[in-house]
C-alpha cells in the first residue's frame, strides 16, 4: 500500500474505488493478487497493491503466463484473511468500479465465502459494460484495446495498474457522457448498479435500452 501523487481528474468530481483481482489459477477463490486506485474528490488520491497467498499454492501455467506471478512469488506473502482487514475499509460503503467486474466480484465472493469471511457491503459497477454503452461499435472492449483507444499508458495484467486504468475508463466515460457520478452514468446508460452485501449479491448489468424498448413496443399491433 502506498501514497501517490494527486492528480486531477479534470471536470469530474466523483468518489470511487477501482479494483482489480489476478488469481492463481482455474477457481475464483485463488487470488494472488490485488490492485487498488482510490479516487475523491476527482483526483486520484492513492493506490495499493497486495501480493496473496492462495490457500492452495497451484498455479496454472496460463494463469502465471497472463500476469506473471508465480507460487515462489507469493510463498511468504499472506492469506486473504490477513489482509483483509486492511482491504475490507476501501471497499465497505464505496462506490467500487472494476473492467469486467463479474470476473473481480466472484473472485471476492468465492474467496471470503472459501474463508468463511464477513461480506462487505458495497455498489460497483463495470467500466467493460460502461464503455460498451458510451462508445458503442467498437471491435474489442478488453481493458487493453480500450486503453489504447483512450491513450492510456499501462502494464496489463499487473493488478495495480489494471485498476488505475479501470478508473481512468471510469472517468473518461463519465466526462464524455456529461455526468456527475457513476450513479448517474449507469441510470444515463440504462445500467444496473452492482450490489454486495451479507444477503446480496446483485451482478452489475445492462438493462435494455428505454429508446429501443419504447419502439418496439410501439411496432407492436
Amino acid at each position: 500500500m502506498r501514497q501517490v501523487p494527486v492528480y486531477l481528474l479534470k471536470g469530474v468530481n466523483v468518489d470511487y474505488v477501482a479494483i482489480d483481482f489476478e488469481t492463481a489459477n482455474e477457481r475464483r477463490a485463488s487470488p494472488c493478487a490485488l490492485g487498488i486506485a482510490v479516487v475523491r474528490g476527482g483526483k486520484l488520491v492513492e493506490r495499493a497493491y497486495w501480493l496473496i497467498r492462495p490457500r492452495d499454492l497451484y498455479f496454472n501455467p496460463f494463469n502465471t503466463y497472463i500476469h506473471g506471478i508465480t507460487a515462489r512469488d507469493v510463498r511468504g506473502e499472506p492469506e486473504l484473511p490477513d489482509l483483509w482487514p486492511a482491504i475490507r475499509p476501501y471497499l465497505e460503503g464505496n462506490m467500487v468500479v472494476a473492467h469486467n467486474a463479474s470476473f473481480d466480484m466472484s473472485v471476492l465472493r468465492a474467496t471470503l465465502l472459501d474463508y468463511g469471511l464477513p461480506f462487505p457491503e458495497f455498489d460497483y459497477s463495470c467500466t467493460c459494460l460502461i464503455a460498451k454503452r458510451t462508445w458503442p461499435g467498437l471491435s474489442s472492449y478488453r481493458l487493453d484495446a480500450m486503453a489504447e483507444r483512450l491513450g492510456i499508458t499501462f502494464e496489463h495484467h499487473q493488478a495495480e495498474e489494471d485498476a488505475m486504468a479501470c478508473a481512468e475508463v471510469a472517468r473518461r466515460a463519465i466526462e464524455a457522457v456529461g455526468v456527475g457520478s457513476l450513479g448517474e452514468l449507469a441510470d444515463h446508460l440504462d445500467m444496473q448498479i452492482g450490489r454486495v452485501s451479507p444477503g446480496v449479491c446483485r451482478p452489475a448489468s445492462l438493462r435494455r435500452k428505454r429508446q429501443a424498448t419504447a419502439t418496439r413496443r410501439r411496432g407492436r399491433p
